[in-house]
């Protein structure tokens, strides 16, 4: 308990750090009268469709978890799956490198009776078609529209390789560890004997279980994609779709601002950002995501990219960071408390 306070105080502090930073970065040396000026002759109108996309972002994967937890015959309600689904992207948003969100939706799916084995295959599954929408999108970018990028990325390209690179590698590795479970054993063991020999892990034996335990967890989502490949397809459309509405989020600014670009264009934009923030070790990749859309959309927004720029990562990941804690409270105030009232897991869902 005291090394989990340790653990979110660190966060908390990291957080904290990387915003203040973010925010002197950003608006030093800037006339912040003008700014505001800007904002505030916006069509709030347009608003309120980009915040009712950050909504369907998080009711995307809230849909995809049902219908994965109902092919492996639990039914939890649209509504519970909603609030696992907010504290994963709450969680997501404030760690580093995302790496809090799926265990907290492990833990809130193990509070409504869901099985630990289980509740890791699928969040493996999301996790997997999740990145693949990245490595698609990212890959017909760089090889066929090349000169767009550099047009609209310019010096900063580098961050979009590097984002790439780390993003195609984090998500081969994943394929590989599970459709190819004999390749990434004898890796891991062979890696594992290495920093032992090489003194930098003492040896243990406990360890490598632990290794092989969850080794076996990924041959058991292999079987999972194996056994239904039409729903991961469906999956895999959804995740496209519920990506491209966060992605839609600055095309909608654009239009509050008066002015008119393609949204593909727009889109497109918003998802290398993405592809070049996502997997550096940052809370909510802040400060880069701000530096990449200053650089970015100039092209688009001209004198107004600041202030578009607010508004825009305003409502995409601000907004977004209260909705889900809003949710997340919630869902620690109400997951959990019917499952304890049976003695097993019924598979009706509530």
């Amino acid at each position: 308990m005291k090394e989990n306070r340790k653990k979110i105080l660190g966060n908390a502090l990291l957080f904290a750090a990387v915003l203040g930073l973010t925010l002197y970065a950003v608006f030093r040396g800037q006339d912040l009268a003008a700014i505001r000026a800007a904002i505030e002759g916006c069509d709030s109108r347009w608003l309120l469709p980009a915040i009712a996309c950050v909504l369907v972002f998080i009711g995307g994967e809230a849909v995809i978890l049902r219908l994965l937890l109902r092919s492996c015959g639990y039914r939890l309600s649209q509504g519970r799956c909603f609030l696992v689904s907010s504290a994963g992207f709450f969680f997501s948003a404030v760690t580093p490198s995302a790496g809090g969100g799926q265990p907290m939706q492990a833990y809130f799916l193990r509070r409504e009776r869901i099985p630990v084995p289980v509740s890791a295959v699928i969040l493996m599954a999301v996790t997997i078609t999740y990145k693949l929408v990245l490595v698609l999108t990212g890959l017909f970018m760089a090889l066929f529209r090349r000169d767009f990028l550099h047009a609209r990325f310019g010096e900063m390209m580098i961050l979009f390789w590097l984002g790439l690179a780390l993003t195609v590698g984090f998500t081969s590795l994943l394929l590989t560890l599970v459709f190819h479970p004999r390749l990434a054993r004898g890796v891991m063991d062979g890696g594992h004997k290495l920093l032992e020999k090489l003194h930098i892990l003492r040896r243990s034996g406990s360890r490598r279980e632990k290794l092989l335990a969850a080794m076996e967890r990924y041959h058991e989502t292999a079987g999972y994609f194996k056994s239904h490949m039409g729903l991961m397809a469906l999956v895999q459309l959804i995740t496209f779709v519920q990506r491209f509405a966060l992605f839609t989020v600055p095309w909608l600014v654009c239009r509050s601002f008066g002015l008119t670009h393609r949204w593909p264009d727009i889109a497109v934009t918003q998802a290398m950002i993405t592809v070049a923030a996502d997997m550096l070790p940052l809370p909510g990749g802040m400060g880069v995501t701000e530096a990449l859309f200053l650089t970015a959309f100039a092209p688009v927004f001209g004198s107004l990219t600041l202030p578009a720029m607010v508004v825009s990562r305003g409502v995409d990941f601000y907004c977004r960071l209260l909705l889900s804690a809003a949710f997340t409270a919630l869902a620690a105030a109400v997951l959990g408390r019917t499952a304890r009232k049976r003695p097993q897991w019924d598979k009706t869902g509530t």
